[in-house]
This record gives C-alpha cells, structure tokens and sequence, in this order.
C-alpha cells in the first residue's frame, strides 16, 4: 500500500510511504541494485548502515543462478542473502530488450538462449511471476517488452500490445503471501502510445507502476519528455517508479516530475573504474591530479570512505587493482545517492524543494563518462 503525505507546492514531487511485508519504506527512494543476490562491492551491513531501505533482485538472473530449486530451499530471496528489509524483483522484461541477440519474442513470452552456456530457456508472465513467487519479493514486476528508443511505430505498438496482454496475464498468476505488483508503462516516446499503455493498465487495478523503456540510449530530453508523457495518466495514490534511472541531477528532476521511486547501476558500475560521484557531479579519482591528495573523496560526507581514507590512498588502491579500492568508492557512490534520496525527503517535508531543485541542478555538471555508461547497454539488471 501506497501512503501519499505530502506534494511540494512548486512542482510534482511527492513525499509518501510505501508499506510491504519487510517494512514501511519513505518515498522518494533510491533502490541500490543488486541483480544476482548482492549489491556489487558492497554487503549488506554497509547497505544498512548507509541507510539503504529497498534492493532490488533481477528474475532472469537467479532463475539461472542459483536456479529455483537453490532458492526454494534457502526460504526464499530474503533468508538466502541474509536481507531482512524490503525487496524488488524486476521480471526479466528488461532481458528482452538488453540480450536482444540471444532471443526470440513470442506470443506467449520470450526464448532465450542463456548468455551463460547457451542453453534455451523460456520467460513469460507465468514464468515470471512464478519464479518472483517463489523469491518471495515484496514488489514484483510485471513481465513486458523493453523496445529500443529508435524502435520504428510498428515495433513500438507491438510491444505496447505484448506488454498490455502480458500484464493482465501477471495478474491473474498468484503471488507470495503480501506481495504487491507493479505494472510497467511502454511506448517509447509516442505520447498516444504511452497515454494507451498507461490507462490500460491503472484500469487492470496494479499495486504500483513503473515508467519503463527509458534509459536505453535515447537522449536525455527525450527521457525526460517520456516520463512527462505518462506521469499525468498514473494514479496519484499509487507508487510511481522509474526503471533504470539515473544520475543525480536526473533524480532531482524526476522526483519533480511526480517519481517515488529509482534504481540504477551507475553507483558501482562507474565506481570500478575509479568514477566517484559527488554533489557537484563527477570525477576519476585514478587522475595525477590526485596522487598526493590528502582530502576525502568528497568534503563534508560523512560516508565511511569518506571518514577512513584520503583520494591519494583510494587513488593507489585503484592503480595497483586492490580490491578495497573499488569497495571504497562503491560505498561511497552509493552513499551519496541514498544520502540524496534522504535530502530530498527532508526538502519536501519543510516546504523548501523547490530551491533545493535550483541549486543542486545548477551546481552538477555529469562527466562525459558518466553519460556513456549511462547509454551502455550492460545486463546489469
């Protein structure tokens, strides 16, 4: 259930509280990925202590590895990675879309072929919503069709067709015991597709919904404008999510254009390759520049690399491939999203987020690096 307290004066955003099984989580929320059973780099004491509240698991991913039988004996995907707070799976639609060379659509869902060893598998809402089932996660997703941004209007209303008649089908499967499902809205950035998409599916009565097919190459306006395209077709009692996304500064915007909730791999994706994120935006801390710098990654974050380490040191971890450099950098990108999440939350509830937007817009500025792996098509999730 979906408890919407308070919208800010100035533009969408909203402050609200999500309720499931494993805990109340606040909203607008960050949601740190963990697609094969663990956050990359980070365990889940860390997670805690830097006050992560919701991960999320990917079905495609353990459905190989570990496999359901692994899984249904541990007691599920929480009592298997020792995480007792709230979890979210997404359905594996995101596969469709990311292993498109190693896949067949079908009527019914999709043929695989493992990108492990080859072997053929085979994902639909049945499948999907069975193998989320048996993970026991708090919010399941609907299984749909991911198109390219560039998809032609042929393809694009094809996949809004698929992801209609497989959502309805996902809720007509049963669930684990207090597990809510969210339905994910298609149509590229073809504002009657997406309006169609959207209204169908509040209609088939889901738990939450997600904007899905952004952040899969297209520029940033026409992300923006996909979001801005579907938002007002959404309930405004029920969650709202945007998959994939995205930067910080992104964030803020999103959370002004009426988004609860987020999940992306740039925290530790960027991280192992020595990228850390900060207030201002981002920097290679494996630079020259950095060698004999005796400050922490970013002033006035009270992460623990932050606390612990300098740049010089985390700089001579990451050159010589130690492993706690990475580890360091991750908690640290990591921390500094939640630690967002967590202003904006304090911003709304005071009334003041509309100068915080301003401000924290106007002083980031993405590396081009970040954009890039941003754009990458890397099964991450």
């Amino acid at each position: 259930m979906f408890e919407l307290l308070k919208t800010d004066a100035t533009s969408k955003a909203r402050l609200g509280r999500l309720h499931t099984p494993h805990g109340v989580v606040d909203t607008p929320v960050f949601m740190p990925v963990g697609t094969q059973a663990s956050v990359k780099a980070i365990d889940p004491r860390e997670l805690e202590e830097m006050g992560a509240q919701i991960i999320l698991g990917n079905t495609y991913h353990l459905f190989i590895r570990p496999g359901l039988e692994i899984l249904e004996q541990a007691g599920g995907l929480h009592r298997f990675m020792s995480w007792d707070k709230p979890i979210l799976t997404d359905s594996g639609g995101f596969q469709v879309f990311s292993l498109a060379s190693i896949r067949k659509i079908k009527a019914h869902g999709v043929e695989f072929r493992s990108h492990l060893d080859g072997s053929p598998l085979f994902l639909g809402p049945k499948e999907a919503m069975h193998i989320q089932r048996v993970l026991g996660s708090d919010i399941a997703m609907t299984f749909d069709e991911c198109p390219p941004h560039d998809a032609p209007p042929r393809e694009l209303r094809a996949a809004v067709d698929r992801t209609l008649r497989w959502a309805l089908e996902c809720r007509e499967q049963p669930r684990a015991p207090g597990q809510q499902v969210f339905a994910i809205v298609q149509g590229g950035s073809v504002a009657h597709l997406r309006e169609e998409c959207a209204k169908k599916l509040v209609a088939m009565e889901f738990d939450g919904y997600a904007i899905g097919g952004v952040s899969v190459g297209e520029p940033e306006p026409e992300m923006m404008k996909a979001v801005e395209m579907t938002e007002p077709f959404l309930p405004a009692h029920k969650a709202r999510y945007t998959m994939g996304l995205g930067t910080p500064a992104q964030m803020v915007e999103l959370v002004a254009r009426g988004v609860d909730m987020f999940d992306c791999v740039l925290p530790t994706r960027v991280a192992r390759n020595g990228t850390a994120f900060t207030r201002r935006g981002t920097f290679s801390i494996k630079g020259g520049a950095y060698k004999a710098d005796f400050r922490p990654i970013e002033e006035g974050c009270d992460c623990f690399a932050c606390r612990r380490f300098t740049r010089a040191y985390i700089r001579h971890l990451l050159n010589v491939n130690e492993i706690l450099g990475l580890r360091l950098v991750s908690v640290h990108n990591s921390h500094m999203y939640l630690r967002l999440m967590q202003e904006i939350r304090q911003h709304l509830q005071a009334g003041t987020f509309g100068e915080f937007r301003r401000e924290f817009v106007a002083n980031y500025v993405p590396t081009s690096r970040v954009l890039q792996a941003r754009r990458q098509v890397e099964d991450e999730r």
